[in-house]
């Protein structure tokens, strides 16, 4: 046996014990509590992408990346991917409107398309809308299209100035220039006659507003409050999720909505200094549909602030009368399981018998919308679809020249706006119905973002639509599938490469 004292040298030299550690391909030389930890987050990570039926595509990426990337994919995960407010504002969206639920009824699209001109496809569609939101369409509306930019703009603020009990407003972009400054300073105008003032604004669209702005309504008895602030530290807040929707309701008459936000380039500033500027379609809405909108804004106002805004029940839908328009309101957002905006604009080209004619600045669809729009164009139905030819966000813009040569292969006519960017978002269908509204046709506002479209089912609306339509394409640039199957390796690898964004884009 050896000594006493030569064993505590031996154990002098070996030292105390270490704790066990395991090797892990991605973190080497993981302690083993730690080890643990990282695999119960993603394995907690990867139940919940299954549990989400993303789609098996996104599921299965999502599931690489959590194991390839282990603590960093899963808080990627729930960052960038998981509506986590899906509950919170479906609750305080009731309480906002004092319900316990929405009704899943659809009485009111049946009653309207009951009526005499009425088909059975717009039956179909209100029944579909009515589905998807709890608001039956209300009939015997105006929708006068607001396509000039000066001239939107200038009725908005003739509306504005006429303003005698309430006005509501909540925009994604607020610019801090001229025409914002002006916008604000008519609310604080507003809300200093006592005039009631309420103005959301978006986190991350309106990041440089002007803070003096804010105040000026807030000290003329206005109030502003943000919707999904980017700092951590506030209540509600989120780094994905966007409140997308541009809408002014003014004393529970008048309605303004569709694809302006309040900046230069929407309201024709921009043009007229001969700077960049957007061509874009918005809505006036007056008559019943904008109790509809004014319960849109109690929603978002009672999410973000955690306050109810009092609401009073729109009246149920009225008899069609030999004036007006049908329509339904179509909000749409994270909160739904069953997204209206995507799945309107589905059923529409699915729907189409003639022609479908789509507008959209940022286009990057998902998939059963390129198989809608390639099986309407292959059984003969005309469908075209209007982009910008110079995108504001270039990888957006790859993204969707990425869907083209397939499209065109199959029928579809696609057209690039060449004179300034465009940013409309509409749809019409067999010049029987059209939608205008917030909503691009990509995977941020079919998924992530709150949105809020119009549908009006009127032929003479559905015509004007047409018309601004066919308008813009004398001045676009109709895509060749033999150019476009010419392009060079570069080209489509760029686009091909980042067509694997389109989820975030």
């Amino acid at each position: 046996m050896g000594s006493p004292e030569r064993g505590g040298r031996i154990s002098a030299r070996l030292g105390p014990p270490q704790a066990t550690k395991i090797a892990h391909p991605a973190m080497p030389d993981l302690p083993l509590p730690l080890l643990i930890g990282v695999v119960v987050l993603d394995a907690y990570a990867i139940a919940r992408v299954l549990l989400r039926h993303h789609g098996v595509s996104t599921t299965v990426a999502w599931i690489l990346a959590i194991a390839a990337l282990p603590v960093i994919g899963a808080a990627l995960y729930f960052l960038l991917a998981v509506p986590h407010v899906r509950h919170a504002i479906r609750k305080r969206r009731l309480d906002a409107v004092g319900a316990e639920d929405y009704p899943t009824n659809s009485e009111g699209a049946v009653e309207l398309g009951g009526q005499e001109g009425a088909s059975a496809e717009i039956a179909s569609l209100f029944r579909l809308t009515t589905r998807l939101t709890g608001m039956a369409p209300t009939k015997g509306n105006r929708v006068p299209l607001l396509t000039e930019d000066e001239r939107a703009f200038e009725r908005i603020e003739e509306v504005l100035a006429g303003a005698r009990e309430t006005v509501w407003a909540e925009y994604y972009i607020v610019k801090n220039d001229v025409t914002g400054r002006r916008f604000l300073g008519l609310l604080a105008r507003c809300a200093a006659r006592g005039v009631e003032v309420r103005f959301l604004y978006d986190g991350v669209g309106s990041l440089g507003l002007d803070p003096t702005l804010l105040r000026a309504i807030e000290s003329a008895g206005g109030r502003t409050e943000v919707f999904f602030p980017l700092n951590p530290l506030r209540r509600r807040w989120s780094f994905n999720l966007r409140n997308h929707r541009k809408l002014i309701v003014v004393d529970g008459e008048f309605g303004f909505t569709g694809g302006m936000n309040i900046g230069d380039q929407y309201s024709g500033r921009s043009r007229l200094r001969g700077a960049r500027h957007f061509r874009d379609t918005h809505l006036e809405v007056s008559g019943p549909a904008v109790a509809d909108l004014a319960r849109i804004f109690c929603e978002d106002w009672t999410y973000a602030t955690g306050a109810q805004l009092p609401f009073t029940s729109p009246p149920a839908p009225a008899s069609p009368g030999p004036e007006g328009s049908a329509v339904a309101v179509l909000p749409s957002g994270p909160d739904q399981r069953l997204n209206a905006s995507g799945m309107v604009y589905f059923n529409g080209v699915a729907s189409a018998r003639e022609r479908v004619y789509l507008t959209s600045p940022y286009f990057i669809p998902d998939e059963p919308l390129v198989r809608a729009m390639t099986a309407a164009a292959l059984r003969g139905v005309d469908v075209r679809l209007l982009v910008p030819a110079r995108s504001d966000v270039p990888i957006v813009a790859a993204a969707g020249r990425s869907n083209f040569l397939n499209l065109v292969r199959s029928g579809v006519r696609v057209f690039c706006y060449q004179p300034s960017m465009l940013h409309a978002k509409s749809l019409v269908v067999d010049g029987s119905w059209g939608l205008v509204g917030s909503a691009n046709v990509d995977m941020r506002s079919f998924r992530l973002n709150f949105e809020i479209s119009v549908v009006v089912a009127e032929r003479g609306f559905a015509r004007r639509l047409e018309g601004r339509f066919l308008g813009a394409l004398e001045s676009s640039e109709e895509l060749d599938g033999v150019a476009l199957a010419a392009r060079g390796t570069f080209s489509r690898l760029r686009d091909e490469a980042a067509r694997l964004l389109s989820p975030l884009l």
